[in-house]
């Protein structure tokens, strides 16, 4: 039986793919706006960023409450 803090890993993991789901989505969106639209595409691009910063740091912590569970 998985314990509370492997069960939260597993949670944040699944947030994880998510948000790496989301990033992909905002690049294509740049790409498919492109130079029709800078502007657009411009702000596309740096959502993707913010978003693959929240997914690094949702990874780290699942990362961080395996250690706990493991030691």
């Amino acid at each position: 039986m998985a314990t509370d803090l492997e069960t939260l890993a597993d949670r944040l993991e699944q947030l994880e793919e998510d948000l790496a789901e989301a990033a992909i989505d905002r690049l294509r969106a740049a790409v498919a706006n492109g130079k029709s639209d800078e502007d657009a595409a411009a702000i596309a691009a740096a959502e993707e960023r913010t978003i693959t910063k929240a997914r690094r740091a949702v990874a780290k912590a699942a990362h961080l409450l395996r250690g706990m569970d493991a030691g």
